[in-house]
């Protein structure tokens, strides 16, 4: 298969993970699937650049807004498959063959199952619950990955400028027609960790809630960040 995906990743203040998720994307490129990096950033003050600029990505630069830096990094990029990741969710091995093989198969969008980047009882809990809802209610996050076709993203209206929830709009759009792919990404557990699964993924829920009852994306986002 010649080189057909666009990987994009926003980014705001992303040292700290970006280099393991760009690490993993080098199987990608040895079985030629990727055709290029487009990392759109959000106004990053740490060395999020000049990481962009030393693996030799599409550097695509904004206000900070998840949605619309996505709306913008899709914009610019030129494959006709994108893998939407966010800069601390690293890649499991084997992925560039998933990813080929469902590409290949024409089957529309997927995501990857959840994992979390430390083990034991609570992340093992959160992870199944997101892919539990994954499973039941098609709302993947933008943690787990998305893999989709320009041609569908683009007939959904694409990503809205939004500073948080643009992953559920998005699966919203696609009406759970969402295929999961059998390997699981590890992603970053540090806001977890600081202030409590527990905690954290009781806000995660209610922002979930409020979402869906209406609420602006722009003050969900401020008590995301609380």
């Amino acid at each position: 298969m010649p080189a057909v995906l666009s990987v994009i990743i926003p980014t705001l203040n992303a040292e700290a993970g970006l280099p393991a998720s760009l690490a993993a994307l080098f199987e990608g490129l040895e079985a030629g699937i990727i055709r290029e990096l487009v990392i759109t950033d959000g106004g990053s003050e740490d060395a999020t650049i000049r990481i962009a600029e030393e693996v030799g990505a599409v550097l695509v630069q904004g206000a900070a807004s998840r949605g619309g830096q996505l709306r913008r990094g899709v914009a610019v990029a030129k494959g006709s498959w994108f893998l939407i990741l966010h800069a601390d969710t690293v890649l499991p091995e084997g992925w560039s063959a998933a990813v080929e093989a469902h590409m290949a198969s024409g089957e529309g969008a997927a995501v990857f199952r959840l994992g979390f980047d430390v083990d034991g009882v609570m992340p093992r809990f959160v992870a199944g619950w997101a892919n539990l809802r994954t499973a039941l209610f098609g709302l993947p996050y933008g943690d787990q990955g998305l893999l989709i076709p320009q041609h569908v993203l683009d007939a959904i209206g694409g990503y809205p400028d939004q500073p948080l929830m643009e992953d559920v709009a998005i699966a919203r759009r696609l009406r759970g027609q969402i295929t999961r792919l059998p390997l699981t990404v590890r992603t970053s557990a540090a806001r977890y960790r600081k202030d409590g699964w527990i905690r954290r993924g009781g806000r995660n829920l209610l922002l979930l809630l409020r979402y869906f009852l209406g609420a602006d994306p722009a003050s969900l986002a401020q008590a995301y960040r609380r």
